[in-house]
């Protein structure tokens, strides 16, 4: 039911407060505004108009909001006002339709979860190229395929990655592959993201294995703070950055050094799959290339290039 306000005696439009968050609110939508019309709209002259634009300038500047950051703007060549966001806090159009298709192509998340990321990625463009972008991922999300498991991920992600930047050991039940529970307790140091599942990289907390053990975080449950402070077991060998390049293929075990030849058209592609790797030599179009990674994860992924690869050791 529409209420008419006016049948109660009450004139908003006559309200200056009311007219600056119409305007203000019109502004946030990107929306292009006309001072004549306005003008014309709440009973009001356009110098009325300018001076509440103007007061909503003043109230940017002397509040959260700097000329960096946003700012009213007049359009010469449409004759109106625009509110301008710079990216430094805002996506751009592109930014946010390329965040999309990764979000897509990941399949990480079940499809409520999407739905909310890609919403909120969408609001972020003014309203006019919304639908532009809509119609790019549309076939896309469609047919978006979410995984099994069948679990949501932001809020455990969010958890875990608390209990790491702590420094605290954490105990949880984890469901491996073949149904079993079993309790572990461990440091946690990294969360990571790899073909599709996100994997929670640990060491044991009673220190049995010197390697890091990995975890599917969707077959985790019940996770439970301790209370205990750890050190990084790791930080006296690699800084962060080269330590998750050694755990890229989420395989627990020791730090392996492989060294194999690769005879393949695309050197690139190895080189960008395995962060680690150097190119010790070359000869007659045959590489020798040398890599280290935790567990047997990269030698799994070497065996089957085929006879592109042959390991040496």
């Amino acid at each position: 039911m529409v209420v008419n306000l006016l049948s109660f005696g009450i004139d908003y439009n006559g309200n200056k407060g009311f007219r600056l968050l119409r305007i203000y609110e019109r502004l946030n939508k990107g929306e292009l505004i006309y001072k004549a019309k306005l003008a014309s709209e709440f009973g009001v002259s356009q110098k009325t108009i300018q001076r509440d634009i103007d007061d909503l300038r003043a109230y940017m500047v002397e509040t959260h909001f700097t000329e960096a950051e946003v700012s009213i703007k007049f359009d010469k060549t449409r004759n109106g006002y625009f509110l301008i966001r710079y990216e430094r806090e805002w996506l751009t159009n592109e930014e946010v339709l390329a965040l999309s298709k990764i979000l897509l192509e990941s399949r990480a998340f079940q499809k409520d979860e999407l739905n909310s990321l890609i919403n909120k990625l969408i609001n972020q463009v003014v309203p006019n190229d919304r639908k532009i972008i809509e119609d790019i991922i549309q076939k896309e999300y469609h047919n978006y395929t979410q995984l099994n498991h069948g679990k949501k991920l932001l809020a455990p992600i969010w958890e875990l990655s608390s209990y790491i930047s702590q420094n605290e050991t954490i105990s949880f039940e984890y469901k491996r592959q073949d149904g079993k529970v079993r309790e572990h307790k461990v440091k946690p140091v990294a969360v990571m993201f790899s073909e599709f599942y996100f994997y929670l990289v640990t060491f044991m907390a009673d220190d049995s294995k010197e390697y890091p053990t990995v975890f599917r975080i969707d077959r985790i449950n019940n996770i439970k703070g301790t209370g205990l402070k750890f050190e990084i077991p790791y930080k006296d060998r690699f800084n962060d950055a080269e330590f998750r390049k050694r755990v890229q293929f989420m395989y627990s075990g020791k730090l392996n050094r492989i060294h194999f030849e690769f005879s393949g058209a695309s050197l690139e592609a190895i080189l960008d799959r395995l962060p680690t790797a150097r190119i010790l030599g070359e000869k007659d179009g045959v590489y020798t290339i040398t890599v280290e990674s935790y567990g047997d994860g990269v030698l799994m992924w070497l065996r089957s290039q085929g006879d592109w690869v042959n390991i040496l050791e």
